[in-house]
């Protein structure tokens, strides 16, 4: 199995832990949504041993990446990852109860349409006090965008015109009608935040 290697992913990924273990209780059941490499849920997995990880991704040539870095990590509590798209179809975890849903950097590498797809299906499969969590960075009314982010957001509509980094308005738009609120804000480095979402009333039906 090739193990796959994001620089990014590497650099943000300590941090990021760091702010799920503020966030999150000591045990539960977490689903990452967009795995991409695997490098997070391999750190996550060593960072939170008390929680289960089930890795996943639309890519399904990504599967084997995710595999690689968790069998590196030596984490036993990583079940093997799952191909699923956020905007198609049933997830194939409909049924299960989780107490965090995690995503980071999908939502500006994606369609507009993938936002709803997150949030409705997040809904769908949290348990009850469940947290949905985001990373990336986000437009924020009010707030001067950093440099660094307009260029990263230029290079992805050049790339491909449907991304693009996302207002967090109209995110926590999406999110309201998924019975979802947002519920922290946490300023991450290099100008992303990590933002958690609470249901505050029952999913939509699918």
């Amino acid at each position: 199995m090739h193990a796959r290697h994001s620089g990014a992913a590497e650099r943000n990924r300590e941090p990021i832990a760091q702010a799920l273990r503020q966030l999150l209780p000591a045990r539960g059941q977490a689903l990452e949504i967009a795995s991409g490499t695997g490098q997070h849920v391999a750190w996550f997995a060593a960072a939170l041993p008390g929680w289960s990880w089930q890795p996943s991704d639309a890519d399904p040539t990504m599967l084997a990446s995710i595999a690689a870095w968790c069998a590196q990590a030596g984490v036993g509590n990583v079940l093997a990852p799952l191909q699923l798209d956020v905007a198609s179809g049933p997830w194939p975890v409909e049924g299960q109860a989780f107490d965090a849903v995690f995503c980071a950097n999908m939502l500006h590498i994606s369609p507009w349409a993938s936002c709803a797809g997150l949030m409705q299906g997040a809904a769908r499969v949290l348990a009850p006090g469940g947290l949905l969590l985001t990373y990336g960075p986000y437009w924020e009314d009010g707030v001067a965008p950093a440099p660094s982010n307009l260029a990263f957001d230029a290079s992805l509509r050049e790339r491909d015109p449907a991304w693009g980094i996302r207002r967090m308005a109209d995110v926590e738009q999406q999110a309201g009608l998924a019975g979802l609120q947002r519920t922290v804000r946490l300023a991450m480095p290099a100008n992303n935040l990590l933002l958690a979402f609470a249901r505050v009333r029952p999913a939509p039906a699918p």
